[in-house]
């Protein structure tokens, strides 16, 4: 991953931080649970999205590189793994 895309992803990590603290302070201001429950939902689809994108650039960058190397079926395992791994949250 080169530095721009380093910095995409680190800035939408801090813009989901913000969001969590948001929604921290909505329940310390006693907000509507329904308020409260949307920017969480919110924050989770942030958070989906961000890593959809660091998958994505896992299998175009890492994978595409070791299957030049020679390494597709531990690459292919690896990809693998790592989509069960998110497919479950």
């Amino acid at each position: 991953m080169d530095d721009t895309q380093k910095r995409d992803i680190v800035n939408r990590l801090k813009r989901i931080e913000g969001q969590v603290k948001g929604v921290q302070r909505m329940i310390e201001e006693g907000k509507c649970c329904a308020d409260v429950l949307d920017q969480m939902a919110a924050a989770r689809a942030a958070l989906y999205n961000a890593g959809v994108l660091l998958l994505e650039r896992h299998a175009r960058g890492c994978v595409m590189e070791a299957i030049s190397e020679g390494e597709e079926g531990e690459a292919i395992d690896e990809l693998v793994h790592v989509i069960k791994k998110f497919a479950r949250s």
